[in-house]
């Protein structure tokens, strides 16, 4: 039982912080505010992790999406899954659930995945298009870069780091996620 409540652990909060876990370095000392309103039904959908803060619960991560869709009124379905240990690694997942925090254009989360325990996810920026997000909390700990393309292309990366770096985020703490081809 306890070696699964470990596993679990390990995926539980991919793009979702909680203050309780193992946290890295500090990247980010003022982290702002998020800058855009999501149109929740442009933000559901598959979004590949290209790149992030490494931290305890995601170590030997590679492949990780996050599949987001409406639960009921204010509520989202959080799947994250993630292969251990490379891309041909044992696919593990987990489900959350995610409530939008009032009056925050709907660019602030709290997700749980398990019992009352809820953790902030942040969308700092986004593209127009919805192509990219930068998601973060308010330690400053933790950071992801998304996509919708699971690799986007160095051009698109670079963007994202530098957008990510005008945050206020030492972009030289991110790790790179390694991606399939095609889904």
């Amino acid at each position: 039982m306890m070696k699964k409540i470990l596993a679990f652990l390990l995926l539980a909060l991919p793009l979702a912080a909680c203050s309780t876990l193992e946290a890295g370095p500090v990247g980010n000392t003022a982290v702002p505010q998020p800058a855009k309103a999501v149109d929740l039904d442009r933000y559901l959908g598959r979004w590949y992790e290209i790149a992030r803060y490494e931290a305890g619960f995601q170590k030997g991560c590679e492949g990780v999406t996050a599949d987001y869709s409406l639960s009921g009124p204010g509520q989202i379905k959080v799947l994250n899954s993630c292969r251990k240990n490379g891309l041909g690694g044992k696919l593990t997942s987990a489900t959350g659930k995610a409530k939008i925090v009032e009056g925050s254009g709907n660019a602030k989360l709290r997700v749980s995945f398990f019992g009352p325990f809820y953790g902030d996810y942040w969308v700092l920026d986004r593209a127009d298009d919805y192509s990219w997000a930068i998601v973060g909390e308010p330690s400053g700990r933790y950071l992801w870069l998304l996509h919708r393309q699971p690799k986007p292309g160095a051009a698109a990366l670079d963007a994202m780091k530098q957008r990510a770096a005008t945050l206020g985020y030492d972009v030289n703490l991110l790790r790179v996620t390694q991606q399939p081809a095609t889904n």
